[in-house]
């Protein structure tokens, strides 16, 4: 913006203004602009914060970065989910430019004569000055005043009280030429949209019984307490609804299914209902509550997925046709995607009945909301029109701010990068497939730049994907993909079979062989347990070590160090608040016994070059003495394949 002080401001802004940036209650968010003006007079910058009524709460004065690029910085926090807003003022500071222009005369050694108009300017300036703190503040001010007018004493003493005041005029400084940027609106939510920890099941496989009885919400209840144990805090649900009949899936995504072949939850609809029902072999509305209620006991929330398909037989085919797409032979098409074919699923088309269409999915969302759900995981959002979900998003969260929605959206950069934009709260990312420190390293590195608008949530699997990583190269890879995910971000998930090291690819992909997308799969936990063939033990841990580290809950303060091994990545947070630091370092080699020298960021880590820290093993136990650089670290994958510390400064 150009007025009579020069303002762009740079962060947090999206698209340019047109969307909010996000942030959650607590969170430290940066403000970054450009302000500048003619000449050598100096600048003040500010930020002001207002909250969800419209009422200021903060005025924060920014502080310049010290590079001569004239960029200024800040950090607001919100206490309250709704949405903020804030924007820049900046204005000339005649007390700081009169403050440098005396010191530079004094250190020059100009006398007493050339010093008689500043004096006159300086108690002018600060006889209009009014700060709105306590009276001796105030008091203070006006001794300054009188000093400079007092031509009995001695220069030196005439100005002293007067620079002395640097710290009270910076906190309430005389403002003229004030100009103000735009406002910007920032979404806050809860704090479980940024930190968070997910768990993904099938409700019909815990309890079944093969080859044909499901599992219901209440034999899925008992698997509730063993979630809660690992720490996962946030239970993913796959569609519960009614499947259809027609076209249905059979095992490993076969084109016939048999008489007892349970379909894919994802072919939405059926004789039973659509988006709104439950499955019958699942149970009824009340058991659904039912469980809802135990896992909420258990300190789990429920995340439904929001699948916007039908099967043929859902009641959307007849009752609207105008909201799916006919072929040239009057046919509905079904969902394709070359070379794959979706023959049991019926992809919806947002163009016909806009406003109807519409209209029945705010229904749908507010019903599970109305039933206690807060959370959902989008199926595929990338494949409906982002103005819509940019619509339902902002029509929820006006009812409901609290509502989560997790965009799965495996696609182009910018595709992903939009529907975070526009009001997804949550995305997952190609986190899967970074699979080098140095691929990692610089994915991560992107994320952070666009905090300000994404929130990742990294899973090292999911029903569709079983990366290559972890077919072959058993449980060592396991955990250090886990390590990955759960300590890189503040958000992160498992689908349920990861702590038995499930690895079995589909001939020639990365896909699950047997997949419990298109069958019941119950598992034995207990046994596993007992054998000791159960990762659950070291995913508790992972789960502890966030919750009891503060820097962990948080995106922005994610920074890497450097080493000499490119099998090992090296990265920390800290959080200033709590002065909680962690320091992991994480082999990527999950045969072989890695050996890295390690050289830290101190800055980083707000330390000095010269400090000398004190580092404590969360996993193994063992206590360190570190400096900045020269650090060797020894990392066996059979053991544990990465070294998580928390970090202390040794006094001096």
């Amino acid at each position: 913006m150009t007025g009579r002080i020069s303002i762009e401001v740079g962060f947090p802004v999206v698209a340019e203004g047109r969307h909010p940036s996000k942030a959650v209650v607590g969170e430290r968010v940066p403000v970054s602009v450009v302000a500048y003006r003619e000449g050598h007079h100096a600048l003040g910058v500010q930020v002001l914060w207002h909250g969800p009524d419209g009422m200021e709460r903060a005025r924060t004065r920014m502080q310049p970065e010290g590079t001569g690029l004239d960029r200024w910085q800040a950090v607001v926090q919100a206490d309250a989910i709704g949405e903020w807003t804030f924007r820049v003022e900046a204005f000339d500071d005649p007390y700081l430019t009169w403050r440098d222009a005396v010191l530079k005369k004094v250190e020059a050694g100009q006398g007493d004569a050339e010093l008689v108009n500043d004096l006159a300017e300086g108690a002018t300036l600060l006889a209009g000055a009014a700060p709105r703190g306590r009276a001796s503040e105030s008091a203070l001010v006006r001794a300054a005043v009188a000093a400079l007018r007092d031509d009995a004493l001695p220069v030196g003493e005439r100005l002293s009280p007067a620079l002395a005041l640097a710290d009270l005029m910076w906190r309430e400084p005389v403002r003229r030429l004030v100009t103000p940027s735009d406002t910007y609106r920032v979404r806050v939510d809860r704090r479980q949209a940024l930190f968070s920890a997910w768990y993904e099941f099938f409700p019909r496989s815990e309890g079944a019984v093969l080859p044909q009885r499901s599992g219901t919400f209440q034999t899925a209840s008992k698997r509730l307490p063993a979630v809660a144990d690992m720490g996962f805090d946030v239970l993913y649900l796959p569609p519960i609804h009614p499947i259809g009949r027609t076209h249905r899936k059979g095992p490993n995504n076969s084109l016939v299914a048999g008489p007892h072949d349970v379909g894919s939850p994802w072919a939405i609809g059926a004789a039973d209902g659509g988006h709104d029902a439950i499955h019958p072999e699942l149970g009824t509305a009340q058991d659904f509550r039912d469980f809802v209620a135990t896992a909420n006991a258990l300190g789990i929330e429920v995340a439904m997925d929001l699948a916007l398909q039908c099967s043929p037989d859902h009641p959307w085919v007849t009752e609207h046709p105008e909201w799916f797409t006919h072929r040239a032979d009057g046919t509905i098409a079904y969902a394709e995607n070359p070379p794959k074919k979706y023959q049991d699923i019926y992809p919806l088309n947002f163009d016909d009945d806009p406003a109807g269409l519409r209209a029945e999915i705010l229904r749908v969302v507010r019903h599970w909301v109305d039933a206690g759900i807060r959370t959902f995981r989008v199926d595929n959002p990338h494949t409906k029109p982002l103005d819509f979900w940019h619509w339902l998003i902002s029509e929820v969260k006006k009812e409901s701010p609290e509502v989560i929605f997790l965009a799965e959206a495996f696609t182009r950069p910018a595709v992903m990068h939009g529907l975070a934009k526009i009001g997804f709260t949550q995305s997952y990312t190609y986190f899967t497939w970074r699979t080098t420190p140095a691929e990692m390293r610089a994915y991560c590195e992107e994320l952070i730049a666009a905090a300000h608008y994404m929130t990742p949530n990294f899973w090292p699997t999911t029903p569709d994907i079983l990366p290559e990583s972890l077919q072959f190269a058993g449980p060592p890879m396991f955990k250090i993909r886990a390590v990955l995910a759960s300590l890189l971000s503040p958000s992160w998930g498992i689908y349920a079979g990861y702590e038995l090291f499930e690895h079995e690819p589909r001939p020639g992909a990365q896909e699950y062989v047997d997949s419990e997308k298109f069958e019941l799969r119950p598992r034995d936990w207990e046994l596993a347990e007992a054998e000791g063939r159960s990762l659950s033990g070291f995913l508790t841990r992972l789960n502890e070590i966030r919750r009891r580290n503060p820097a962990l809950h948080w995106l922005r303060n994610l920074r890497f160090h450097d080493c000499d091994n490119p099998q090992v990545l090296v990265w920390s947070k800290t959080d200033p608040e709590s002065t909680n630091t962690v320091l992991v370092v994480c082999s990527f080699d999950p045969g072989t016994v890695q050996w890295a020298t390690v050289n830290l960021d101190m800055p980083a880590l707000g330390l000095e070059p010269d400090d000398r820290l004190r580092l404590h093993d969360l996993l193994g136990g063992a206590h360190h003495v570190w400096g900045a650089t020269g650090n060797a670290v020894r990392i066996d994958p059979f053991l544990d394949p990465a070294q998580v510390f928390t970090v202390e400064r040794l006094d001096r």
